[in-house]
């Protein structure tokens, strides 16, 4: 068994089955071997068993009923060799959130993003710290390419505590980065209207501000 052949077979039963909501328990009732071969070989840098990697793979259909495990208090704490674990096992693809080269770098940027994610999830502040910041290149460049983001510009404090909820707040519907821009896009419309001088009017032709008239005493 390989990871396609045990996506297939889960893919398979799920159909079968159709569960409302599942989770690892489930996966362990309905087909221990597909099980047995994820705990064995799919595993997070830490240790844990990768869900992120099955989930992503699954129908949307399901990808939707993923229950990973109920919501409890997270206790906040600082382990920076957690981050550095991470950090370090693809710092020659951190490039990835500044620019993209092909299509596999859009896959491993977003298997940084997840892992980093969830550490942030157990409640380790520093992780979330770092994954904010390599976010912001990302989230910079919405701001410069698509006018519905523009009013982030000048709220830079505010951006920041978004992605930061964001990560606290992701599950497994989709990828982070497409959560995030929905969650930045539809929140920048609530934010108070900028105007700048430098504005193009009318028939662009003029600024704001070559319209405003001075007012002398």
């Amino acid at each position: 068994m390989n990871l396609n052949s045990a996506i297939k077979i889960l893919n398979k039963i799920l159909r079968k089955n159709d569960p409302v909501t599942f989770s690892s328990t489930w996966i362990v009732k309905n087909c221990p071997y597909v099980y047995a071969y994820i705990s064995k070989t799919v595993r997070t840098e830490y240790g844990t068993i990768d869900w992120d990697q099955i989930t992503v793979k699954l129908s949307r259909k399901f990808q939707k009923r993923w229950v990973r495990y109920k919501r409890k208090t997270v206790r906040e704490y600082e382990n920076q060799k957690e981050v550095d674990l991470i950090i370090s096992k693809y710092q020659h693809k951190l490039y990835t959130f500044i620019a993209l080269q092909d299509n596999n770098d859009r896959i491993l940027r977003d298997k940084i993003i997840v892992s980093l994610t969830r550490i942030s999830q157990k409640g380790n502040i520093l992780a979330r710290q770092e994954l904010v910041k390599w976010l912001r290149y990302i989230a910079d460049d919405w701001i410069d390419i698509y006018p519905c983001m523009s009013r982030w510009r000048v709220y830079p404090g505010a951006i920041d505590e978004r992605i930061s909820r964001c990560i606290i707040l992701y599950r497994y519907t989709g990828t982070f980065l497409g959560y995030m821009y929905k969650t930045l896009e539809y929140s920048a419309k609530a934010l108070p209207p900028v105007c700048s001088f430098d504005d193009i009017l009318f028939d662009g032709a003029k600024t704001r501000g070559e319209y405003i008239v001075p007012v002398y005493d």
